[in-house]
């Protein structure tokens, strides 16, 4: 256990869409002395970064949440950067932590590190049975190196340095640009648009088959929390549901909640991704009492109106 109160927290991304929910997660937690610098102020992928981080603020928890991420489109467009810039952001801080002796370092990794046809539920012992799904691969196999130097530095050095998978999130603040947003709110603002343009289809990629796990980002905050309070072991742990949604599911939930009457049509020339996404959620459970609170219905509906309401649009009008 750590008292976390008491302590200089220092959030990487902490102005992006998770970010944003952790300090509002460790504030209501009793939190006060936390640090979160926004990309202009430190940028963790150019060299040195970290270390004039840890020498000028002298952190002593660190949740690295600060990533380079996009959908399936931009995972396509700029795999080089995605490997490079989640690796060397997380190799830097997590050197600099341990040479600066940080009491705990929390990395958050990602699903996309499991190979591509895991059985389901993902289990976290089968992360290294095969290769991730191709797409998303230089992603996952970055974030995933992170994992083995958390262990490795661990085992060495004594650095407390633990590793979380969160699912797909979702949920207020996330980004909803049409070309890097995640499936969510890219599918969000299709339908909400198609709405207010009196459009009578939308397309969505792949053919609605492939199945994902949604995480309201607010839980996901706080399955976060409760592990930088109470979990110390070099073993990942996944943060989802436990609930296996498919992607056509999806599409007709949103269409729903946004009122768009018109057809889906689904673009079968584009990839579907990973064929299953579903975890096996059990260890966050056992190991510091997580379990995700919030239904997907009413988490998307969460989400459809905190975009509604930030852009000022109004479903009724005809």
């Amino acid at each position: 256990m750590i008292d976390l109160a008491a302590k200089r927290i220092l959030v990487t991304g902490g102005h992006g869409f998770l970010g944003s929910h952790l300090l509002d997660r460790f504030r209501q937690g009793g939190c006060r002395d936390i640090f979160a610098p926004a990309r202009s102020e430190c940028d963790l992928t150019q060299c040195g970064a970290a270390e004039q981080l840890f020498a000028s603020y002298k952190p002593q928890v660190v949740i690295h949440a600060a990533a380079a991420v996009g959908g399936i489109g931009a995972n396509q467009k700029n795999p080089g950067f995605f490997f490079y810039a989640n690796l060397i952001m997380g190799a830097e801080l997590i050197e600099a932590a341990r040479r600066h002796h940080a009491e705990k370092v929390v990395v958050l990794g990602t699903i996309c590190s499991y190979p591509r046809l895991t059985p389901v539920p993902f289990r976290e012992d089968d992360l290294w049975n095969g290769y991730p799904e191709p797409v998303t691969a230089p992603y996952g196999i970055a974030k995933k190196a992170l994992l083995v130097q958390c262990q490795t530095y661990r085992q060495q050095y004594g650095l407390n340095a633990i590793c979380l998978l969160p699912v797909n999130l979702y949920g207020p603040r996330d980004h909803f640009d049409p070309e890097n947003s995640h499936v969510v709110p890219a599918l969000i603002r299709k339908f909400v648009e198609a709405k207010q343009q009196r459009q009578d289809t939308v397309v969505v990629w792949g053919d609605g088959s492939a199945t994902r796990e949604f995480l309201y980002v607010a839980d996901a905050a706080e399955g976060i929390f409760r592990s930088t309070v109470c979990y110390d072991k070099p073993d990942p742990v996944n943060l989802g549901t436990g609930t296996e949604t498919s992607i056509r599911e999806l599409a007709e939930t949103i269409a729903r909640l946004v009122q768009f009457e018109g057809q889906i049509t689904w673009d079968t020339d584009k990839p579907n991704g990973q064929p299953r996404r579903c975890l096996d959620v059990s260890r966050a459970e056992q190991e510091f009492g997580f379990r995700a609170a919030t239904p997907l219905e009413e988490g998307l509906r969460s989400t459809v109106g905190w975009y509604l309401a930030l852009h000022g649009h109004n479903l009724n009008t005809h």
